[in-house]
């Protein structure tokens, strides 16, 4: 870890201060990193907005919320404004009703009085900073989030786990055994990785159909696990593994399934890794191919329940950006766990 925090934080300008190059590095990194970061900032933000807060022109980063008051004789709480009545002074006034271009508004002190009318550009809504707890607790209540979220957790897991497996042998037979036919094999595999993943979705359901596997979780798993992506990925790192270490392991008796389980799997632990995450992020975010497989609710994964909220006239926006804040913390907890090992493996790449 020493070496790489030396090579991150490594300067051109060395103990004699920043370098121009330096400064200039460090504003693209901040830049980018603002770039990527900030949609999700702002999705976090949002989801602790109220509707109209998430709906209002310009937007704001905050959640900042109407402010609202409860008048004797109205059923619903009023938004309050500030006015700036025609004297020039500033009376803050609980709206009744909008009509055009024109509030008509009460004094909440006073809600027997006179009605007074005001033009909207004299008017300033009342804000106050707000989180939108209830964005988090009624879709809870209300959505089988737990059943959701389980579905979800069992596709990732057990795809995952059989895309480590099954593509790593693969890619060892691609790496370390010479056979005849290697070569177009390997080549069948890159060319299958230009396919869109469109052309292949009508097989796929036509053979989960003939299997009976419709509405349920294997059909969502099984035909996602064979990746060329995955194979070609892990063969070019086991490439990075010595021949001479494994015929060694033949010369001492070592079986095959021991070599590739005790030997290849270990030392390839940076790039099952880097795999295990993309498997990770593919798994969880997939959503085409889940909506149709699944028809019901109860087999739903997360990322198709998500569109539960969206309705033909009406989207809950408040509800499905909280959701989609909660089904972002797995995949961020997995990346923290995993990052370590990313890093090694970018830092040991092609040493042999």
């Amino acid at each position: 870890m020493s070496a790489i925090s030396s090579l991150l934080f490594r300067t051109r300008g060395g103990k004699h201060g920043l370098h121009p190059a330096d400064m200039l590095s460090y504003l693209y990194l901040t830049i980018g990193t603002l770039v990527m970061l900030g949609p999700v900032l702002w999705a976090v933000m949002s989801s602790f907005k109220t509707p109209s807060a998430i709906t209002r022109f310009p937007p704001e980063f905050l959640p900042y919320s109407d402010q609202t008051i409860v008048v004797e004789g109205y059923d619903e709480p009023l938004t309050l404004y500030d006015v700036t009545l025609p004297d020039g002074t500033v009376q803050r006034l609980a709206q009744i009703r909008r009509v055009g271009l024109e509030r008509q508004l009460i004094d909440p002190n006073n809600p027997d009085g006179e009605v007074i009318r005001a033009r909207l550009e004299s008017t300033q809504v009342v804000q106050e900073f707000r989180l939108a707890i209830e964005n988090y607790i009624e879709p809870l209540q209300q959505f089988d989030f737990v059943t959701y979220f389980r579905n979800s957790i069992v596709v990732t897991f057990v795809a995952t786990v059989l895309t480590l497996i099954l593509n790593s042998m693969l890619a060892f037979a691609l790496s370390k055994y010479n056979f005849r036919g290697r070569a177009m094999i390997l080549s069948i595999f890159l060319i299958t990785i230009l396919l869109p993943g469109a052309v292949t979705l009508a097989p796929k359901y036509l053979v989960i159909t003939t299997l009976g596997w419709n509405n349920n979780l294997l059909g969502v798993i099984i035909p996602t696990i064979a990746s060329p992506t995955a194979v070609f990925l892990l063969r070019q790192y086991m490439l990075t593994i010595p021949d001479e270490m494994v015929d060694a392991a033949r010369v001492d008796g070592a079986s095959e399934w021991y070599i590739y389980w005790r030997i290849i799997m270990p030392l390839s632990t940076p790039a099952l890794a880097t795999l295990a995450i993309f498997s990770v992020m593919w798994r969880w975010n997939d959503f085409l191919w889940p909506l149709i497989v699944l028809t019901e609710n109860r087999n739903f994964t997360l990322q198709v329940a998500l569109n539960l909220f969206q309705g033909q006239f009406d989207t809950q926006w408040g509800y499905l950006l909280a959701m989609t804040v909660l089904s972002l913390l797995p995949i961020t907890f997995i990346f923290a766990f995993l990052q370590k090992y990313i890093a090694s493996g970018i830092a040991t790449t092609g040493l042999k």
